[in-house]
């Protein structure tokens, strides 16, 4: 699980090149102002422009594993069914099971 950056806002100062890469990376980042969030920093790319803020955060922190399916689905304002086929058409698995984790669930299901 991969969390977003934290910077406060004295290090923006002399980290602002990293949030600015990290943002080229497409990679979250959260600004802090006395140790409590304050600014959540969501790369422009064309994700963003293709399905807006709400679903490009929802998309993007459903990638990380920092949000459930059905999570993400309220954050994108979605049913889950609804996010599920915005996950296919951005080519974001919905689930990701190793092949052993694959196995039980389909051991288990019989």
């Amino acid at each position: 699980m991969t969390f977003p950056t934290s910077f406060s806002v004295r290090d923006l100062r002399q980290r602002s090149s990293e949030l600015l890469r990290n943002a080229e990376d497409g990679r979250l980042a959260i600004v802090t102002k006395h140790g409590r969030p304050t600014i959540l920093a969501v790369p422009f790319d064309d994700r963003l422009l293709d399905v807006g803020v709400h679903r490009s955060l929802a998309l993007q922190l459903f990638e990380q594993r920092q949000l459930t399916l059905s999570q993400a689905a309220k954050v994108a304002d979605l049913s889950v069914e609804e996010f599920m086929e915005l996950l296919g058409k951005a080519g974001v698995a919905a689930v990701d099971y190793s092949p052993s984790e694959l196995e039980d669930e389909l051991h288990n299901a019989s």
